[in-house]
């Protein structure tokens, strides 16, 4: 067995065990990176973004000079401006392309689905999605808007001439944009298997291997937007429910087989719609936790753990979140009480975060590894922990993460 393979088996077996609660050798280290690694490596996001070359430089830079016990891949979440750039998304903005280049790019709260298409949604979701959605979020794609309903291509004698509708010009360009962004979507693929092949070669095993949401999240981020989702939960809340219930199996679905498919049994699942001063605990017993129980019982039974990032505050959710299989969960928190969902989930599942990003960009040194220290007493006391920051560190400082990197290895033994 090589060198790199041994520090593999090593990192994998770290990480394995404290999702199991079990103490492992030290401490695993695994900060979300955001394009920390641009920064470090003295390049914009743009170049990042558009050039593959250096963005596999700058990620392979930073895995041999901090040695993190897994390896994020940039590229699904990271590398794909070109194809934004070739679909016209609407959902971004991002670096060169409405923000300054060296900025992460932003999410675009939007109006997606009207309140009105709601029975559109669930009567036929993928018409809706070719015919609605789908020319709304591309405006590459707005000429799909002028297609008729594909659902009535059935016989010689029902939709045979509809298919006239494809000679009109914007239906044409239309597939020209999918048939060129198809081109950058296979070229981002290759570069992200080329990634996570290297990294493996160098001992670092890949740390997600696909991406899911609560139906609600979903929901409310890419179809109605926030405040639009608010208001439907008291205006239409059968609907909203409806709409849940119809994207539970998708939402399940896509995180099963990205996992299949990367090899790799480990669901990322961002939270952002059940923050406490979000929705209250009634209307959270409703409409979020139902789907993500079954959302996070249905990877386990196959064989995926889910990493689920509970994003703001929810300290309010910490005894329900608790609900779920032991041993079997990574909950990696933001802004709620580490400390306390300590207390709450000592024998349930294993944790994540929660360095503030005030101490990391405008603290020193001391102040990390002082908060450190009081992570790895605390809620790595029994093992179940992972040390990772509260949120991204594209804006911390280089000392500081270097900080966080020794002390982890040297305080965090067991």
């Amino acid at each position: 067995m090589s060198e790199h393979q041994a520090e593999y088996k090593k990192r994998d077996q770290r990480f394995w065990d404290v999702v199991a609660l079990k103490k492992p050798d030290q401490v695993p280290l695994m900060p979300m990176l955001d394009f920390f690694p641009a920064k470090y490596s003295g390049i914009t996001v743009e170049e990042a973004m558009t050039k593959p070359e250096s963005m596999i430089a700058a990620w392979l830079k930073y895995l041999d000079d901090f040695q993190p016990d897994r390896a994020e891949n940039p590229f699904p979440l990271r590398g794909f401006a070109p194809l934004l750039a070739a679909l016209d998304f609407q959902h971004l903005k991002w670096a060169g392309h409405g923000l300054p280049s060296d900025m992460p790019y932003q999410f675009v709260e939007l109006e997606m689905m009207k309140a009105d298409e709601y029975d559109h949604f669930l009567g036929d979701m993928s018409d809706f999605m070719v015919r609605k959605y789908l020319p709304r979020v591309h405006k590459g794609l707005a000429g799909l808007a002028k297609l008729p309903p594909l659902n009535q291509q059935i016989s010689y004698f029902w939709g045979l001439y509809n298919f006239a509708a494809f000679a009109d010009p914007e239906i044409q360009s239309a597939l020209e944009v999918l048939k060129n962004s198809s081109v950058q979507a296979q070229a981002i693929l290759g570069h992200a298997a080329k990634f996570g092949q290297l990294a493996v070669e160098k001992g670092f095993p890949p740390g997600s291997g696909s991406y899911a949401q609560v139906p609600l999240d979903t929901l409310g981020d890419v179809f109605r937007g926030t405040r639009e989702i608010m208001m439907d939960l008291r205006r239409r809340p059968d609907k909203v429910l409806a709409a849940c219930e119809k994207l539970l199996p998708l939402m399940l679905e896509m995180g099963i087989n990205g996992c299949k498919r990367s090899g790799v049994p480990i669901c990322f699942i961002p939270l952002h719609k059940c923050l406490d001063n979000f929705i209250s605990q009634a209307q959270f017993e409703k409409f979020y936790w139902p789907h993500m129980k079954i959302l996070l019982e249905g990877l386990i039974a196959e064989g995926i753990t889910p990493w689920v990032l509970v994003e703001g505050v929810c300290d309010q959710r910490l005894e329900t979140f608790a609900q779920v299989t032991p041993g079997k969960v990574v909950y990696h928190l933001e802004g709620s009480n580490i400390f306390r969902a300590k207390e709450i989930m000592r024998e349930v599942a294993c944790l994540r975060g929660n360095m503030p990003p005030s101490i990391m960009s405008a603290g020193g040194p001391d102040d990390v590894r002082d908060y450190a220290k009081k992570l790895i007493d605390v809620v790595g006391q029994d093992g179940g922990f992972i040390m990772c920051c509260a949120t991204s560190i594209t804006d911390a400082k280089t000392e500081n993460v270097r900080a966080l990197f020794d002390l982890t290895r040297d305080y965090g033994q067991y």
